[in-house]
């Protein structure tokens, strides 16, 4: 395996750099004097902030993109072999790595790597630990699927020991990592493109947790469906959070305020600490809030510090973002693209001051869709109207055996009443057309179904 050493800036070219994940790697190595190049399919504001920094960023895959003057290509787990440019450096002999394995190297560079992984909930965590580190004034270096605004973006670059990391299982990526701290939020079915069931996926995260070293931590949601199989066998130390008070730390007495954010009594051991506000909503925020103070008493931070952290954090884009309101109607957006997170966010809308609550739903990934469709219909019942546009087929070929209309067809016969429409032309017309002052309208999927709510709010 070819080892980085980042005390040696390379030259070093990133396959598909637009991503969120490539483009944070992509910037850290960049403050660390590696000369960077990239290209991605189409341009973004990702692309074109890292051209602002210096970078030379080409839109397209092209063999000509590698230069005989590259040192290292990086590329994703969506990059195949029969890409021109992973040719292209294979020609020349130049090293490849893949994602994980370039974060994985960084990570080892830190005494205290703190790795967030679960099926649900890993940028919101990731960003409630990135904020209880801060308040806890650590200095760390931060890399996160999305956009925090207290660091100005997905990446910050630290100067001390501690590395905060979103973690997935997608493709075994996290098996590439190296935790002191490794939290699990929950294990579900997802990414069945790659894994063949639950039972492999959960072995996966046991696999996980056991890259734990003996001094590290696992910290566990104790309310996973037989948790006690995730740590089965492991050496490193085990902390659970949850809301039984069997759990190392749980909560009770949670409070709603008006905009569905919760407060809770923090418990530790069964043990009476303090309050707890959050600025995010829902129950499922309690959970990954519990989590965040776990990891900051593992760390031995001031709990002060860790509670002003939390109360600090008012959410990530894409995560129940509020962008505005049309005609009186709110437009919120969120990144949900499963079921539980489609569940976790339409309770939380629940509490959200509203008349009614339409949902415009974009399936992500052919694959997902067809193994989930009927768990996907039952968890947009609780919307009171839904609105679906064709699957976003993200990395995958559309090979004709499921469709958007497949899930309507399944809300239909839960009678629920939706609707279906091949064009965000027509959705908006028909939101227009049928929303009211005070109506509730989320746009929900991890493609680019947010543009909708954007348009209607911008005209």
């Amino acid at each position: 395996m070819y080892i980085i050493d980042f005390n040696q800036p390379l030259t070093v070219h990133f396959i598909g750099i637009g991503g969120i994940s490539m483009s944070g790697l992509a910037e850290i190595l960049h403050m660390r004097h590696f000369r960077i190049s990239g290209s991605d399919w189409t341009d973004s504001d990702i692309t074109e902030k890292l051209k602002s920094l210096g970078m030379n960023i080409a839109i397209g895959h092209h063999s000509s993109n590698i230069t005989d003057d590259i040192q290292l290509v990086i590329y994703t787990a969506a990059v195949k072999e029969d890409n021109v440019e992973y040719i292209e450096a294979k020609k020349k002999n130049i090293p490849l790595m893949d994602r994980a394995t370039l974060l994985g190297q960084m990570m080892r560079n830190y005494t205290y790597p703190i790795c967030v992984s679960g099926t649900h909930g890993k940028t919101t965590t990731t960003s409630m630990v990135s904020h209880v580190l801060l308040s806890a004034k650590t200095d760390p270096t931060i890399t996160i699927g999305g956009m925090l605004d207290v660091i100005d973006g997905n990446i910050r670059v630290g100067e001390s020991d501690y590395f905060v990391a979103e973690s997935c299982e997608y493709c075994d990526s996290f098996l590439k990592f190296y935790p002191y701290i490794g939290i699990i939020l929950n294990v579900e079915a997802d990414h069945l493109d790659y894994f063949k069931d639950i039972h492999q996926i959960r072995q996966s995260f046991h696999a996980f947790a056991d890259r734990i070293p003996e001094d590290g931590y696992l910290v566990i949601n104790g309310d996973i469906e037989n948790c006690e199989a995730l740590t089965d066998n492991l050496s490193c130390h085990i902390m659970t959070y949850g809301l039984d008070p069997s759990f190392d730390f749980s909560a009770k007495h949670i409070q709603y305020d008006a905009m569905g954010n919760p407060s809770y009594m923090l418990y530790h051991k069964g043990k009476e600490i303090r309050e707890v506000q959050l600025q995010v909503n829902g129950i499922h925020n309690v959970y990954n809030s519990l989590s965040a103070i776990a990891t900051g008493f593992i760390l031995g931070l001031d709990m002060e510090a860790i509670c002003q952290g939390l109360y600090n954090f008012t959410g990530t884009q894409r995560r129940f973002e509020y962008k505005g309101d049309v005609r009186g109607v709110h437009v919120i957006d969120d990144y949900a693209h499963h079921p539980t997170e489609i569940e976790a966010t339409l309770t939380a809308a629940s509490k959200y001051p509203h008349d009614k609550l339409w949902v415009v739903f974009q399936p992500h990934t052919y694959t997902r869709t067809k193994a989930l469709l009927k768990d996907f219909a039952t968890s947009l019942t609780k919307a009171d109207h839904v609105v679906l546009t064709d699957i976003y087929a993200s990395r995958e070929k559309d090979t004709g055996d499921i469709h958007a209309k497949d899930l309507l067809s399944e809300l239909t016969k839960l009678g629920k009443e939706a609707h279906y429409f091949s064009s965000f032309d027509e959705i908006e017309i028909f939101l227009l057309q049928n929303c009211y002052p005070n109506d509730l309208l989320i746009t929900m999927g991890a493609g680019d179904v947010r543009i909708i709510g954007e348009e209607l709010i911008n005209g």
